[in-house]
């Protein structure tokens, strides 16, 4: 129930925050407060879950935040906020929530929590630290799949790094770090939770992740990213971050947890790796044979440890050719084949039941050799330094990581789909490694999030907030209910944004435009007419659905263009967005061609964006394994996969790139398509009328 005190508390906040800002009320804001308020209040727990679309310009950070913490505080619930991007939970760190405590007088604590991986190991750089010094002496320390050859330049960065985590100047987030960090440099430093020796480390009071941890248990609000929060519920919840049932969840971002999830909850295996470093563990073992030979427990289970690994790389050997078999007799162009309906077939299945037996087992001698590891890190009288024992605790915990992913894969390899569920999509391809050889990649991933969070979050959690702006296709919120389970008793609102679409902005398709279908057509169209779309002086933003279309248009553009043109993957997206920029602020023309990436959560305000361009109406890739499992089961059911799935992620994501043009209340500009099918096609009205209220020129 809504308190008098709460109502008064959110009240007086959002008062207080308007006064700050020295801003007016916005009836979108106030909408969103009151709906969340009483939605949070609700005695009955099915009606605590609310979706809420907020239109651009209607502050829903705000919103939420003014609305969920004094009613978390007084119910002693802690605050979720889970977004789609790093980004944004710096945003709302570094920005919005100081800025709402400032204005509001709050004394509410706030923490920013991501995923293990993201923050430095002090032990594993004190590693990297030492094996850079060994080179020159033939010593290499990381003998696991984790190959680390370091140059100087790396060891002199990583130098620098242990320079700041000890002064106090850096916290150990790979985000905070001011210089470019590549992807292997970056992933030397980290370690996943088996790795990890927690509390029994040495750096464990210096450790970034769990100070990071230490801010979340004395914080009211938490936030975090949807893939932290899928990996928190992966673990049965509570794991990383608090239990669910004690929880109010805010999903920013909300359109992206359902794609999150199915991610999170898939599973793959690359055979020909796999086997890489299976076959080096029984060299790894005889390694630390004589290390560890007076530990009984641990001389006992090596020689197992090493037999079991032998074994299942013998029933990996043997699943390869017939994996490859699929694939040669595959009619997909890029050498992949998938499953109809889920269902490997009985020899896949037979194969795949051994391997669960065999990684079960082996699973188990892991688990004795961490526990047995474990107990040596806490005994300082074991008769080996503690600097091995790590390194060999690490070793051991990639081996255990590497064998929970290979159970989860090959268990639902070895299950038929029972009647009327959902199959698991699983599908084959065949990978070129960079080395010249082969590999083949299975996959099995679910089709949809909704059982997935059904079960393990709106089941679970005390309450729940979903919200973006963009949840609604085609003027409704059915494709994302269908998508994230989310309950049929819970509250579906949409509130409108601050813009005055129809006076800002005009929707534009070209009478001469070609059919996106066309494909060699709708190109050349393209390339003819893209230099006479673009305005001097100001911001273009062009949206293509395909990278080689992308391409192809980039490299036929007239000269007199290119020179303006910042295409995606010539740099970051940072870069891009940061070169941009430069080039407006000094007076000049700047075109931005790029990918799905750039269709959501990029700001360009006033000049930085005029005009957005969307070569064709976005729909989903036809060979993907997923969609085409998805359309193959809805269309069992008696269901039509293009009205029922593609028409509708179409207009989400239509919705979302001419999203890219207002930014602010005195925003303005063209959205121009250049689709024909948007006004030729039957479909093309359901799309038109799903999309803002711009002034249309068609």
């Amino acid at each position: 129930m809504l308190t008098d005190e709460i109502k008064a508390k959110i009240q007086s906040g959002y008062r207080q925050f308007l006064d700050y800002k020295e801003l007016k009320p916005r009836q979108g804001q106030k909408q969103m407060i009151a709906a969340i308020a009483n939605s949070l209040t609700n005695d009955d727990p099915d009606h605590r879950l609310s979706v809420i679309e907020a239109g651009t310009g209607t502050g829903k950070t705000v919103s939420y935040l003014i609305a969920t913490l004094p009613i978390a505080r007084a119910l002693d619930k802690t605050v979720i906020v889970s977004t789609g991007t790093v980004a944004l939970q710096e945003q709302l760190v570094n920005k919005d929530i100081p800025e709402l405590m400032e204005a509001c007088d709050w004394d509410y604590n706030f923490a920013l929590v991501k995923g293990r991986g993201r923050y430095a190991c002090n032990l594993r750089m004190e590693q990297c630290l030492d094996s850079a010094k060994a080179r020159d002496a033939g010593v290499f320390n990381f003998e696991n799949d984790q190959q680390f050859n370091p140059n100087a330049q790396t060891e002199s960065l990583y130098r620098e790094m242990w320079d700041a985590l000890e002064d106090g100047s850096w916290s150990g987030d790979r985000d905070s770090w001011d210089t470019h960090v590549s992807d292997l440099e970056w992933r030397a430093l980290t370690v996943d939770r088996r790795q990890c020796t927690g509390r029994r480390c040495r750096f464990v009071n210096q450790c970034p992740f769990f100070k990071a941890r230490g801010d979340m248990e004395e914080s009211d609000c938490i936030v975090a990213n949807h893939d932290l929060v899928m990996a928190d519920l992966a673990l049965g919840g509570g794991a990383i971050l608090p239990e669910p049932e004690n929880c109010i969840y805010i999903c920013d971002e909300g359109h992206r947890l359902g794609d999150t999830a199915i991610r999170h909850f898939g599973a793959e295996c690359r055979i020909n790796s796999t086997l890489s470093w299976l076959e080096r563990i029984p060299k790894q073992c005889k390694g630390q044979t004589t290390l560890f030979e007076k530990d009984k427990t641990l001389a006992e289970q090596l020689p197992k440890i090493e037999s079991e690994a032998e074994n299942l790389c013998d029933l990996l050997a043997m699943a390869y050719p017939v994996m490859k078999d699929y694939i040669d007799r595959s009619e997909e162009f890029d050498s992949s084949f998938r499953f109809s309906h889920g269902d490997v077939g009985k020899t896949i299945r037979d194969i795949a039941t051994q391997i669960v037996k065999q990684t079960s087992t082996w699973l188990g001698r892991l688990e004795v050799l961490e526990d047995a590891l474990s107990d040596a890190l806490s005994d300082k009288q074991y008769p080996v330094a503690i600097a091995d024992i790590e390194v060999f605790y690490q070793q051991a915990g990639s081996w255990l990581s590497g064998a929970e992913r290979l159970l989860m894969l090959w268990d639902r390899l070895r299950k038929e789909t029972k009647i009327g569920e959902a199959p698991i999509a699983c599908w084959l391809k065949l990978d070129d490694l960079a080395d010249g050889n082969m590999d083949i990649s299975i996959n099995a991933s679910p089709i949809q999030a909704a059982e997935i969070l059904e079960n393990r979050l709106w089941g679970s959690c005390y309450a729940a907030v979903l919200t973006s702006a963009t949840l609604r296709s085609l003027g409704n919120f059915n494709a994302l209910q269908r998508e994230t389970g989310i309950p049929s008793s819970s509250l579906f609102l949409s509130v409108a944004g601050a813009f005055d679409y129809a006076k800002a902005a005009s929707l534009k398709v070209p009478s001469d435009a070609a059919e996106g279908n066309s494909v060699e057509q709708h190109t050349e169209y393209i390339i003819n007419n893209l230099l006479s779309l673009i305005e001097s002086n100001v911001g273009t933003l062009v949206l293509f659905s395909s990278k080689k279309q992308m391409e192809q248009v980039f490299d036929n553009l007239p000269k007199d263009l290119t020179k303006f043109v910042l295409i995606q993957g010539q740099y970051s997206n940072r870069e891009m967005i940061r070169l941009h920029k430069e080039r407006i602020d000094q007076g000049n023309t700047s075109v931005l061609l790029g990918l799905a990436s750039f269709a959501e959560g990029v700001d360009l305000p006033g000049d930085y964006c005029r005009h957005v361009i969307i070569a064709k109406l976005p729909f989903a890739v036809p060979n993907d394994p997923l969609q085409q499992a998805l359309a193959e089961w809805i269309e069992v059911n008696g269901g039509n996969s293009f009205f029922d799935i593609s028409l509708p992620l179409a207009s989400l994501r239509l919705i979302q790139a001419a999203g890219r043009l207002l930014r602010t209340e005195t925003d303005e500009g063209t959205v121009t398509i250049l689709d024909k099918r948007l006004v030729s096609k039957r479909y093309g009205s359901q799309l038109l009328d799903a999309l803002p209220p711009f002034r249309r020129e068609i």
